[in-house]
């Protein structure tokens, strides 16, 4: 990884969208901002704030951007919580739950890395900026 930038955000719902902009600051200084890359963030600060404890009072996330050569890759860090990220049935009935889809459909990889006070979920796009 050539670059690397991160940002802490209070763990509210109305953060994604300043989480939203610092990606897209970072990725416009270098080249074009996708749908793809404003997609993935979202949802991974948003799984962050609604199903970890970065959503409790005093709560946190962190929000890590790497560029490389042909791929970006943005990083949500949370506090954990008893969930475990994982891919949903598609074809369920529950309203939710279909964000880390998005993210593998966006994503040419994308995983998850257990911390001891808590985790991280992290994809990488295909990047053709600078």
């Amino acid at each position: 990884m050539r670059t690397k930038w991160c940002r802490a955000f209070p763990g509210l719902a109305e953060q994604v969208v300043q989480a939203r902009h610092f990606v897209a600051a970072l990725v416009a200084e270098k080249g074009p901002v996708d749908d793809a890359t404003l997609v993935v963030v979202s949802e991974l600060a948003t799984n962050a704030v609604r199903h970890s404890l970065s959503g409790a009072e005093g709560g946190w996330f962190l929000v890590v951007v790497g560029f490389g050569d042909g791929f970006i890759r943005i990083e949500v860090v949370d506090q954990g919580g008893e969930r475990v990220p994982h891919l949903c049935d598609l074809t369920s009935q529950e309203e939710g739950g279909r964000g880390l889809l998005l993210i593998a459909a966006c994503a040419k990889d994308w995983g998850v890395k257990n911390w001891p006070d808590g985790r991280s979920v992290w994809a990488e796009l295909a990047w053709e900026g600078a």
